[in-house]
């Protein structure tokens, strides 16, 4: 088919339909119906086409080919389709419509489509709220939503799509585009795309792995860590606090193919509900970008854990960061599970019982492999500079690499960014310490440092990257006679000026 489908094509479509809830909704609310939709459209679509081939496989027998669509990925009522409320777009209760359809399309696939306490992935979703105007202005937003949905681009089967990510990535442009629009919230359910591909590659999985996000947002790092192993040899599983959130997670999971990833919705660290019978489950993979310096993380439970995973030590009560850390460690596969988390500063150098435990961590266990400075303003609602800390069960030296990538990136007008290059920059100098080819010592100047047990140990444990790698810039020497000689001509300018100004009003009479 020629002019097919591209991920310009529907990222231009996409962004015209925000422009029904611009100025009506927050993006961090409206992102919701958006999103919504074009899961609806994109199963639909998908239903529709497979019926139609199972229809000609069998000569036209609507009954074998309902028969053959039970075991399809979605099962899509009649009036759960999108053709359907696009052709009762007019109707004076088009929101309670398409509240319907979702209830409808839960229940046909209950299995896929519910949390394990039976709630669905569009209980927080509402088409039919006083939230989108009176009942006339609704009933027109929603009416020229189903419009912009129903362009012939946006025809979402094999032979009308360039290729077969596109959903995916459109999906993941419009959850990147309202994070950039929601600013502080927007931290609550996305992590920047460079710093999930960053940290996608420095803890690159092999065939096989077993991947999870224990704090995964609406997905996109997840995600990302699992292309990263090549092929489709691995199990994703993740856990997320908000229900919105998580509801964003399973959508994102189905539009890039991966049905059988397993997303909990759910406290991490009171109810961690990734198990295997009455253990916690084992990861080869442990990745997260978790919110930063956490309060009232349930500290006070902490000791009673029945999983015992704060044995090393219970964090501050205002700071949840370790708790993360500490969980992400014990889910880790023995003698072979790596972990990358993104942290703040804080978590290399604040002492206490977090001292206690990153010590823990360092001289008793060896488990500190790298730890990277970033740049500031990388990440949606703060601009404080992270890190990221990388964990290996399976570590072979009682070094650690320092890495301070703070100054390599590019500027942008509301966000930096890391370019291709830096994060090239940054797994490389891993890799070549990962494979032993780094020894300790400084191992490029001003960029990254291999320091040993003992260094840190002299450090007392703190981490902090400028221990390590030197950063400083010598000052250019100043010609103080050039200087002088500046200054002089300036001062020689400034009583010309100053003469000149006091003929001009002795002219005006003043």
């Amino acid at each position: 088919m020629e002019n097919k489908t591209t991920q310009e094509d529907i990222n231009r479509i996409v962004w015209k339909a925000c422009d029904t809830f611009r100025g009506m909704i927050d993006p961090s609310q409206y992102k919701d119906y958006i999103l919504t939709m074009l899961f609806l459209k994109y199963v639909s679509d998908v239903y529709r086409s497979k019926y139609a081939e199972h229809l000609k496989r069998y000569n036209g027998d609507k009954e074998r080919a309902a028969r053959a669509m039970r075991h399809e990925r979605f099962l899509v009522p009649e009036e759960s389709s999108f053709g359907f409320l696009y052709e009762h777009r007019n109707d004076s209760n088009i929101g309670e419509l398409i509240n319907i359809a979702l209830a409808n399309l839960e229940e046909a696939n209950r299995e896929k489509m519910s949390s394990e306490d039976g709630s669905g992935i569009f209980r927080n979703i509402d088409f039919n709220s006083s939230n989108l105007g009176d009942t006339k202005d609704k009933n027109a937003r929603l009416k020229n939503l189903l419009q912009d949905f129903n362009d012939p681009k946006m025809n979402f089967t094999s032979e009308n799509l360039d290729n077969n990510d596109i959903i995916g990535d459109a999906y993941m442009f419009l959850v990147s585009s309202f994070a950039s629009a929601s600013g502080k919230k927007a931290g609550e359910f996305f992590t920047p795309a460079e710093v999930s591909t960053l940290l996608a590659r420095l803890t690159k999985s092999r065939p096989g792995a077993r991947i999870c996000d224990p704090t995964c947002g609406s997905g996109s790092l997840l995600i990302k860590a699992g292309k990263e192993v090549g092929g489709n040899n691995f199990s994703l599983y993740g856990q997320e606090l908000n229900g919105s959130t998580w509801a964003l997670a399973m959508m994102n999971m189905f539009l890039h193919g991966f049905d059988s990833a397993t997303i909990r919705w759910g406290d991490t660290l009171r109810n961690p509900k990734l198990k295997e019978e009455d253990h916690l489950m084992k990861f080869d993979t442990v990745v997260a970008n978790p919110p930063f310096s956490l309060d009232k993380w349930g500290a006070d439970e902490a000791e009673t854990d029945i999983y015992n995973r704060f044995w090393r030590g219970v964090p501050p009560k205002s700071k949840g960061d370790w708790a993360f850390i500490s969980h992400m460690l014990e889910v880790a596969q023995e003698g072979s599970g790596k972990v990358g988390v993104v942290i703040p500063h804080g978590v290399l150098f604040r002492g206490a019982s977090e001292g206690r435990i990153r010590r823990h961590t360092i001289e008793q266990e060896n488990l500190l492999e790298a730890v990277i400075g970033l740049p500031s303003n990388l990440f949606y609602g703060t601009g404080i500079p992270a890190a990221i800390a990388i964990f290996n069960k399976g570590k072979q030296t009682t070094d650690v690499l320092f890495v301070d990538a703070s100054r390599e990136f590019e500027n942008g007008k509301n966000q930096n960014r890391l370019r291709d290059k830096d994060i090239e920059h940054i797994v490389s100098t891993y890799r070549r310490f990962a494979e032993g080819e780094l020894r300790a010592g400084v191992v490029e100047d001003k960029y990254a440092y291999v320091a040993t047990r003992d260094e840190i140990a002299a450090n007392d444990y703190n981490l902090n990257i400028p221990r390590y790698v030197d950063t400083f810039e010598e000052e250019k020497p100043i010609d103080i006679p050039a200087v002088q000689a500046e200054i002089d001509q300036l001062e020689k300018e400034l009583a010309e000026v100053q003469g000149k100004m006091k003929e001009y009003l002795k002219d005006l009479g003043y």
